[in-house]
């Protein structure tokens, strides 16, 4: 048979070293593109590439390309296909189209007219056999449509599934799982492990998570075809396809695969692996400090059939030296011989707390340092990474797009001496280390050690649990950290929420960064907090429509308390965690004043004042917000103190709007708590825009008439330099009285002007 085209795809950047592996497999005609390789061989070849690729994510057999320029033009193209030719007998076929112009602009109806053109030119081709569409079964062929301007290519799938979707993941995997096993084998390709491999190099994953990189790694090394164990296939439903040549392709990798596990096998751990050892000999090592990813891991290893030659450990960076020592000892390459430190910073993508990230690469940087000279380091969106080693020493490359785009980047060599700062813990006494990219990051590390010392010391006299640590104390070292102590089911857990404010344009960005990073290491050191419980954001002057910060990414709700009540944070998702620390003592204030009171609660945000008051004794309380999602927020506060029924009401409205209907009707309440956004433009309010320092005049007069004769309003505000409008606010009868020092707690007297707050009465 003459040579078919055929095209694979791939993650976009890895075009060159898909072809490199296709060349390997005895593939020689290959041509990169955009998005993948071209290539001509026979279907063996085709077939070889299916089974053996671990970059491409499909490999697709090129049958025509038609004129597209409109419907009818597609149809008449498709149709002239002999596609009795094409897909075997009886084949149930489904087709996909990619891409539109100016007169195919929907990929549905697309995909439908080239469906139509292959059935009809079936239906008249093969008169008396099966249809194509004769059973209920999924099909067995998949048609590939893929316009570019006013051209069509039409091919067929060979793969069926995407090829990394590997045969050891689950069902249940999420979408981007196979997305990684791609991503894990591209960066072993461009490390050059498999050369590494073959002289016995051993291999440490520090952060390997559920192990993708680690089973990719250890496969690469025994020689595991990586589709070895896939049962469906999109070339059996191809016309020219060949069992035989196919069976004995399988038959051959299953050959590789056994013997090249059985020359990665340690001879000291088969008789440990036979008795179920967790911490046994092995090649290829990972390592975790999450229990769920390492029971995920080892399931992945096993699935794989690697479970004699890759080991899962619960670890963190003091575990590397011992763990490089094992897998040297049973490589036989001896103790200064090469070994690869491989991991995926994958928390950098999902958003998890950036201390977790940073503990991931300290892990790696670990890692590497007990490698020696003798390493090679492969680490994916390890950007920061870069800072310890040599300019000389890297190479790097970006791969994927979108969300999913990840630099990957190998180092040769030992890390460069980095600083190293002395802290003592506060708990225990005992000294502790901590490696930094700025040597003067032990004068953020002196003072953060001194403050917690005496906050944590006033907390407790005054029963508190949640409370600001460290804010902008020193210029080069520009964060808020507030401390925040579980309670409930989280009862013994402690959590920082470190926010990072924008450096002026006069300082490096690169510099910036590296100093934050010190922040979080430092900050999870000296205050005892594990890497995963530490957050971190960016505190910006945001113009986005709230005072509450924009979405960050993945939430992380956790339960803590305050004056003995529970409240739910979420200390990931958003800038502000669903509890204001610094209105502490607002909220005392109005827990005090609300016996007997009827409450209302404006701008309720999470409904923890509406708790104080239902907890201080209020008849009744009414909670208002604009969200949804804070009122559902605020009503799961009030419901995890006990306080339920018809008294506390929850009602979704503009404040503006709902404060006007209320006078309207002649609502009154004896207490109501006022806290604004300072600036808000919001679709789903009925005006423009919100500006407390222009709109809350108008505010405060609607807010006084739903008073009672004795009734009172707390209202409080962030803006900075807010100052009332004394003279409109006299004029309609409202009386201010500015409390705002006593309503600054003592974990805030640094920045007294964090907010303002007054007392609003009717004048008398």
């Amino acid at each position: 048979m003459a040579p078919l085209e055929f095209f694979a795809s791939c993650l976009a950047g890895a075009e060159r070293l898909l072809a490199d592996e296709l060349k390997d497999l005895g593939i020689e005609r290959v041509r990169p593109l955009k998005g993948g390789v071209a290539f001509f061989c026979d279907p063996e070849g085709a077939y070889r590439a299916c089974l053996w690729s671990r970059i491409a994510s499909r490999v697709v057999l090129v049958i025509d390309r038609v004129d597209a320029s409109d419907a009818e033009s597609l149809y008449r193209g498709i149709a002239a296909v002999p596609w009795e030719e094409v897909l075997a007998a009886g084949a149930t076929f489904a087709v996909r189209a990619h891409g539109t112009n100016s007169q195919l602009r929907n990929t549905r109806f697309t995909a439908l007219k080239a469906k139509d053109a292959i059935a009809d030119r079936l239906r008249g081709r093969r008169q008396g056999q099966d249809g194509p569409e004769g059973s209920g079964a999924a099909p067995r062929a998949s048609i590939d449509v893929r316009l570019r301007g006013e051209r069509a290519a039409v091919s067929l799938d060979f793969c069926g599934e995407a090829l990394n979707h590997r045969p050891y993941l689950f069902e249940d995997d999420g979408p981007d799982t196979p997305l990684r096993c791609s991503l894990a084998a591209i960066a072993l390709a461009f490390g050059r492990w498999r050369q590494l491999a073959c002289n016995r190099a051993p291999l440490v994953d520090p952060c390997c998570g559920d192990g993708i990189v680690l089973v990719e790694a250890a496969a690469m090394a025994c020689d595991r075809a990586p589709a070895l164990g896939r049962a469906n296939w999109g070339f059996t439903g191809w016309h020219s396809f060949d069992p035989q040549v196919w069976d004995s392709l399988v038959e051959e990798a299953r050959d590789r695969f056994r013997e090249g596990l059985a020359a990665a096998v340690p001879a000291s751990a088969k008789p440990q692996a036979a008795r179920g050892a967790s911490s046994r000999a092995a090649r290829f090592i990972g390592a975790c400090i999450s229990s769920p990813s390492i029971s995920k891991a080892r399931k992945y290893v096993r699935r794989a059939g690697l479970q004699d030659v890759a080991s899962v450990e619960l670890g963190d960076a003091a575990a590397m030296d011992a763990l490089v020592q094992r897998v040297r000892r049973c490589s036989g390459a001896g103790p200064d011989g090469p070994c690869a430190v491989a991991g995926d910073i994958e928390g950098r993508r999902r958003g998890d707390a950036a201390a977790a990230v940073k503990a991931d690469e300290a892990s790696m940087a670990a890692a590497v340092r007990a490698v020696g000279d003798q390493c090679t380091t492969i680490a994916i969106d390890g950007q920061d990474m870069m800072a310890r080693f040599g300019e000389g020493s890297r190479c790097s490359l970006t791969v994927g797009s979108g969300r999913f785009e990840s630099c990957i980047q190998v180092f040769e060599g030992p890390l460069q001496a980095g600083a190293v700062i002395e802290t003592i813990d506060l708990d225990s006494g005992e000294p502790r280390s901590i490696e930094v990219y700025e040597a003067t990051s032990g004068q953020f590390a002196a003072r953060l050690r001194k403050v917690l010392k005496e906050r944590r010391k006033q907390a407790a006299r005054e029963g508190v649990s949640c409370f600001r640590i460290y804010d902008y104390d020193l210029p080069e070292y520009a964060v808020a950290i507030d401390w925040y102590q579980g309670a409930g089911q989280a009862r013994g857990n402690s959590y920082l929420s470190i926010a990072e404010y924008v450096p002026p344009a006069s300082v490096d960005e690169a510099r910036a960064r590296r100093r934050f990073h010190d922040v979080l290491a430092i900050a999870s050191a000296v205050c005892g907090v594990r890497p995963d419980h530490v957050f971190s954001k960016r505190r910006v002057r945001d113009k986005g429509g709230s005072q509450y910060g924009r979405s960050q990414g993945r939430a992380y709700a956790t339960t803590v308390q305050e004056g003995g009540y529970l409240f739910e944070v979420d200390l990931a998702k958003r800038l502000d965690t669903g509890l204001f620390l610094d209105h502490r003592l607002t909220r005392q204030l109005i827990g005090r004043m609300a016996r007997g009171a009827r409450f209302l609660n404006l701008f309720a945000y999470t409904g923890t004042a509406s708790v104080y008051a239902a907890g201080g004794g209020a008849v009744s309380t009414l909670t208002v917000d604009l969200s949804q999602t804070y009122l559902d927020w605020a009503r799961r506060n009030m419901e995890a103190n006990g306080f339920t029924g018809a008294r506390h009401g929850f009602q979704k409205a503009d404040v503006l709007q709902w404060v006007t209907r209320a006078r309207r009707q002649g609502e009154r309440y004896d207490l109501i708590f006022v806290d604004p956004p300072t600036f808000s433009n919001s679709k789903a309010m009925g005006r423009k825009t919100w500006d407390v320092q222009r709109d809350h005049a108008e505010l405060l007069i609607g807010v006084v008439h739903l008073l009672a004769e004795d009734g009172c309003a707390v209202f409080s505000c962030n803006l900075r330099n807010f100052k009332p409008d004394m003279q409109k606010l006299q004029k309609y009868g409202v009386q201010l009285e500015d409390i705002t020092p006593d309503t600054i707690p003592f974990d805030f007297v640094r920045t007294p002007r964090i907010h303002r707050c007054f007392l609003v009465r009717r004048a008398r």
